[in-house]
């Protein structure tokens, strides 16, 4: 288990196993490759991040992941693994499954919910903490260390 602070200053604990937390995920969290490129999605507010959201009513964390991927960046999975949970320390605490995928098309799509659609990215993410252009989501420690996790396993 990984304790770290977020960009808003909670606690966040970061777990590669499923199921680590009393709490059940609500939300998602989809780290995305298509033809050897970071798949991301260029929300309208935020800017560049990975596919997420909200878990619906009646849909299961796996069944969300697939939905906001294709939603936001009209990604079609070939291959989606859940790699472990993440839970922040909000008032009240919540709990983020995160996944990674794999990529099989890009459908191009006459809207992309809240996003301006797919962005892929060549460069090694090492550099986005200190780019404006990306989401506040993205700056914390959660996401490099799930991607360490995901190029370990790749």
């Amino acid at each position: 288990m990984h304790r770290l602070q977020d960009q808003h200053g909670y606690t966040v604990e970061v777990a590669f196993q499923q199921g680590a937390f009393s709490i059940k995920p609500e939300h998602v969290f989809v780290i995305c490759r298509y033809d050897d490129k970071w798949l991301f999605t260029k929300h309208k507010k935020r800017g560049l991040e990975f596919p997420g959201g909200k878990v619906e009513r009646g849909e299961s964390c796996d069944q969300a992941a697939i939905r906001e991927t294709f939603e936001e960046t009209g990604g079609v999975i070939k291959n989606l693994q859940c790699i472990g949970e993440y839970k922040v320390y909000h008032h009240p605490p919540f709990v983020k499954a995160i996944y990674y995928a794999e990529i099989e098309k890009l459908v191009k799509k006459e809207d992309y919910q809240e996003t301006d659609g797919p962005i892929l990215w060549e460069e090694d993410l090492d550099s986005i903490h200190h780019d404006s252009r990306f989401s506040f989501i993205m700056k914390d420690a959660v996401v490099p260390l799930a991607v360490t996790y995901v190029k370990k396993q790749l």
